[in-house]
């Protein structure tokens, strides 16, 4: 795999990596033998319905043709995937894409009035995500966007231009789709919302938008194939699981404000995944260099109670060379030179007051190499969840604001 992970600025003793590792190739095993519940995901990449893969590139294509916009409706699994790899890759993204935007994932009336009256100026198509179809975010976006697509072009045609990501058989959305006529996907009952992004779920949306979703999932593909042969794949998970014994909060930071939603979905999917039975690292990210100015004396001077994790882009995907206006010390240097000099300066800052820091580096932001971090990912975050004693495919805990939620508005 061409991911890099290095795991010498932890501070971590060698043996005690090795101590764990059989431990966490046996829950990699166990991982692998889909023998756990909801792990649908860790062979997908070898074993994904190809048909299926072909009438999402066929709908996008058709959405492409058919629409200015695609507006995707759904919170959490159902959409910081998708958003994470749209925003990242956009620079690169086929000029036939539609332009994406996103609904539901929250309950601001200012959000959605001034999301419908860019809608209203475009030629749009929807996109709901939701296996029940009940979520309120999701459900109450999907009512203001289906109410208005009626509006602009009438019944029949607002049904051609609605296309759903549902549960195969069951739910008030799947109900829906089957009476209406939407053209549909299944979102798969063996894998959970913030491991789906490699399935119809984050597959269309990021197919719309011009991103080739073939070379996503041969990343992935190539992730999924090194996993197990890879010991520092593997000694990652133990790391954090080593470093949370510890440390009680865990930092994503990137240094390509494009990443800012690939660290929202990495933070649901450590936080939803771990956070259980007392046990668990809270999830943060910080955008550098601009984080630097506002946490960057917590960082260096702070209460110790987090490790580093830092996204290293090799080779970001264009450069600007700077002018002789902008003095002796950066005249003639590239930006990214600079940004390579803050990301190397940060870390040799911070590793003179001991803070643990774990580098993720990738070649480049391309989809191949995407697929492979959200595969990367997805496994450490297993692999370690099991480490720690945690089901790191359930969430109990998600339900308790909701029926508070419910009492208030049955007031």
């Amino acid at each position: 795999m061409d991911l890099r992970i290095d795991l010498l600025k932890t501070g971590i003793p060698e043996d005690e990596i090795k101590g764990l590792r059989s431990e966490a190739l046996a829950a990699y095993g166990d991982l692998k033998s889909g023998k756990l519940e909801f792990s649908g995901w860790v062979n997908l990449p070898e074993s994904y319905d190809k048909k299926e893969f072909e009438d999402i590139i066929a709908i996008a294509d058709e959405i492409k043709k058919k629409c200015e916009a695609l507006i995707v409706i759904g919170i959490g699994g159902s959409y910081l995937g998708a958003r994470a790899v749209i925003e990242a890759l956009a620079y690169n993204a086929d000029p036939s894409g539609v332009e994406v935007r996103f609904a539901g994932n929250n309950m601001s009336a200012v959000y959605h009035e001034e999301l419908l009256d860019w809608a209203s100026k475009r030629d749009i198509c929807v996109c709901v995500v939701s296996k029940s179809g009940t979520t309120t975010e999701p459900a109450m976006a999907f009512a203001l966007f289906k109410d208005m697509l009626i509006k602009k072009y009438g019944i029949e045609e607002a049904r051609s231009r609605i296309y759903a990501v549902t549960d195969a058989c069951k739910g008030v959305m799947r109900e829906e789709v089957d009476k209406e006529g939407y053209k549909s996907f299944v979102v798969p009952d063996d894998t959970g919302g913030r491991y789906s992004v490699l399935t119809p779920v984050g597959l269309l949306p990021i197919a719309a938008a011009g991103i080739d979703i073939r070379s996503l999932m041969e990343g992935a593909l190539s992730a999924c194939k090194s996993y197990g042969q890879n010991a520092s794949l593997t000694d990652y998970a133990v790391c954090r699981y080593l470093l949370s014994q510890s440390k009680q909060i865990e930092i994503f930071e990137y240094y390509e404000p494009s990443l800012q939603y690939f660290a929202e979905w990495l933070k649901q999917l450590f936080g939803e995944s771990e956070g259980k039975e007392g046990k668990g690292l809270f999830p943060a990210s910080l955008s550098f260099s601009a984080d630097l100015h506002s946490m960057g004396q917590f960082l260096q001077e702070g209460n110790q109670i987090f490790f580093e994790n830092v996204i290293d882009v090799l080779n970001p995907p264009t450069d600007l060379i700077l002018p002789d206006s902008a003095g002796s010390l950066l005249a003639g240097r590239s930006i990214n030179a600079v940004n390579r000099a803050a990301l190397n300066g940060v870390i040799a800052a911070h590793r003179s007051v001991g803070i643990p820091i774990v580098k993720v580096e990738i070649p480049e932001l391309t989809p191949y190499f995407f697929g492979q971090m959200i595969y990367f990912f997805e496994m450490t975050c297993a692999i370690t969840g099991l480490l720690m004693g945690v089901d790191p495919f359930n969430q109990p805990g998600v339900e308790g604001y909701k029926s508070e939620m419910k009492k208030e508005l049955m007031k």
